[in-house]
């Protein structure tokens, strides 16, 4: 229990950090490109602006796909932050999300189908852990078959361990 209060603090002070580090100049705030901050949370989602939202929760609402270390399912401290924020949306919202599982390249098809779904599960488990209904939730494992990034090196494939949460 100790570290899980200890995990939402290091993510709090990882997303302020962030927050504090995006300012006015421009970009996105999950640092992956183009990303649409209400995806996933059907037409009538507002922005941060409109809702009375805080910059840091609007930012944090934009990260939709999760890392993870090399051959790992646990779930990051700066993840658990964003998903919290997820968590509070999809309760209030009653949406469905699909969670899908990514790997590298590297192991057998069959060991990064099961990794894959590992890595679905452990966030599927945070967000029914924060009050989200499972049948919210879908689970798809894609192991290596769907790269964010083709290639063969570390940089690729920390990209390519992922959880990506969809509409």
């Amino acid at each position: 229990m100790e570290v899980i209060k200890f995990g939402k603090l290091a993510a709090l002070v990882v997303a302020f950090g962030v927050v504090v580090g995006c300012s006015s100049k421009g970009g996105d705030a999950a640092g992956t490109g183009a990303v649409d901050p209400n995806a996933g949370y059907g037409a009538g989602a507002t922005t941060g602006a409109d809702s009375g939202l805080s910059s840091e929760e609007a930012a944090l609402r934009a990260i939709t796909t999760f890392y993870f270390e090399f051959d790992s399912s646990d779930l990051k401290p700066e993840a658990m932050r964003a998903l919290d924020v997820h968590a509070k949306d999809l309760k209030a919202q009653g949406n469905r999300v699909v969670l899908e599982g990514h790997t590298d390249e590297r192991g057998t098809r069959e060991y990064n189908m099961a990794l894959g779904e590992r890595r679905a599960a452990a966030v599927q488990r945070y967000l029914v852990l924060q009050g989200v209904s499972p049948a919210q939730l879908e689970l798809v494992s894609y192991g290596e078959e769907k790269p964010a990034v083709v290639g063969s090196t570390e940089e690729a494939w920390a990209q390519n361990r992922r959880v990506e949460l969809r509409k």
